[in-house]
């Protein structure tokens, strides 16, 4: 077997080509893994929106809060059926809120164009129901008023949406921030909460919510709550855990980033694969007489084809943990993008994983094998006398 250092050495020699190759597999690995980062970051955001003890409930054959109508007296047969839980310090009242959700149309800080921010109606138990909500600039709102208060992910990303301003709620129709609120990291954070009453004025959703919100008594108590719900076919509503809810809002936005990131790092592998072949054949011409000389020394066809397979996967993997680490700085950026759930602007996070990084550099370590095969064999293939004349 022909010692690893050998290898390595003959890679510091090169140390240009040796750069340039391991960049490109580096870039691969940086696309793919960001990819995949922004998608359990998608992930993540929405999934965390949702209480294990919650439940929500909608029109049946609606896909999200913003197509479905629920009238309001239906609410108090929701809030009566069993396994809601109930506020012991608030007089017994269950806990429970039907909410609004629209959408409002809104310029963009440091961007061209507008787009959609999701606005949700709530109540004073709505806060309560979102255990990890917390105001950390400002306070609440007062109930009635044209006032609310704004996620901390989409803070300043929007004209008219950080403490203190204001923006339309409708034509002449101001809303002033009065308060900015964290939700856990959730997709809640790119939300604009609004008094119910003000959000059904606007948009006359007079008599209607869009959602009802519950607690359960536990996630066991799921069970009884759906089948109280579902059991009258008259009113025609679903109820859903909340956690397998957001989950599912998570779908659409997450395969589409797992898919385009795929295609784009096959692309850039692809061509990272050409060009470590490139390298390791111009590495075998190279070093003919090495190779010839290794022959001489009693070396195989066989160790001589692992030994340049070992070399350009070391260059591949070398490549891939340079992309994989880059990666990481990803993790301090957020990113903006249209739920295609929702129709309604998010921001997510890139989450780093330990499978993610480990995932980004078995690849590059494909790409070094696969580039780098047909290098080795041509090099398992000379002749010693023909090596030994070059």
């Amino acid at each position: 077997m022909i010692p690893i250092r050998y290898n390595v050495r003959s890679l510091a020699v090169r140390k240009t080509t040796t750069l340039a190759t391991a960049f490109g597999v580096a870039l691969v690995v940086f696309v793919f893994a960001s990819a995949l980062m922004l998608s359990e970051g998608i992930k993540r955001t929405l999934t965390t929106s949702g209480n294990p003890n919650g439940a929500i409930v909608m029109r049946k054959g609606s896909d999200n809060e913003l197509s479905s109508v629920i009238e309001t007296p239906t609410m108090s047969l929701l809030l009566a059926a069993p396994g809601v839980e109930h506020d012991q310090a608030g007089g017994n009242q269950p806990l429970g809120a039907g909410e609004i959700v629209a959408v409002n149309t809104i310029e963009k800080l440091g961007a061209d164009g507008i787009s959609n921010v999701q606005l949700r109606g709530v109540t004073d138990l709505s806060a309560k129901l979102r255990t990890n909500l917390k105001i950390v600039a400002g306070r609440a709102p007062a109930p009635g008023s044209d006032e609310v208060m704004v996620g901390e992910r989409i803070r300043g990303r929007f004209r008219g949406l950080d403490l203190g301003q204001s923006f339309e709620l409708k034509k002449n129709r101001q809303a002033k921030v009065v308060g900015i609120f964290t939700a856990g990291g959730s997709s809640h954070e790119s939300e604009v909460w609004v008094d119910l009453e003000v959000l059904r004025t606007v948009f006359r959703r007079e008599g209607v919510v869009s959602s009802v919100h519950v607690l359960l008594e536990s996630p066991a108590a799921f069970d009884r709550f759906q089948a109280a719900v579902e059991q009258d076919k008259r009113l025609g509503l679903l109820a859903m855990r909340e956690v397998d809810y957001y989950e599912k809002q998570s779908e659409g936005t997450s395969m589409f980033m797992q898919v385009l990131g795929t295609l784009i790092a096959l692309f850039f592998a692809i061509g990272s694969m050409i060009g470590a072949m490139i390298t390791m054949y111009a590495a075998v011409a190279n070093r003919q007489r090495e190779i010839g000389t290794l022959r001489a020394l009693g070396f195989s066809r066989r160790s001589i084809l692992f030994s340049f397979l070992v070399e350009s996967m070391f260059l591949a993997t070398l490549g891939g943990a340079m992309g994989a680490a880059a990666s990481l700085l990803m993790g301090f950026v957020k990113f903006s993008m249209m739920n295609f759930a929702s129709w309604s602007e998010i921001v997510f996070e890139f989450h780093p994983t330990p499978g993610i990084l480990i995932s980004a550099v078995v690849l590059s370590g494909a790409v070094g094998l696969i580039g780098g095969f047909f290098p080795a064999l041509r090099a398992a293939r000379i002749s010693p006398v023909t090596a030994m004349r070059a």
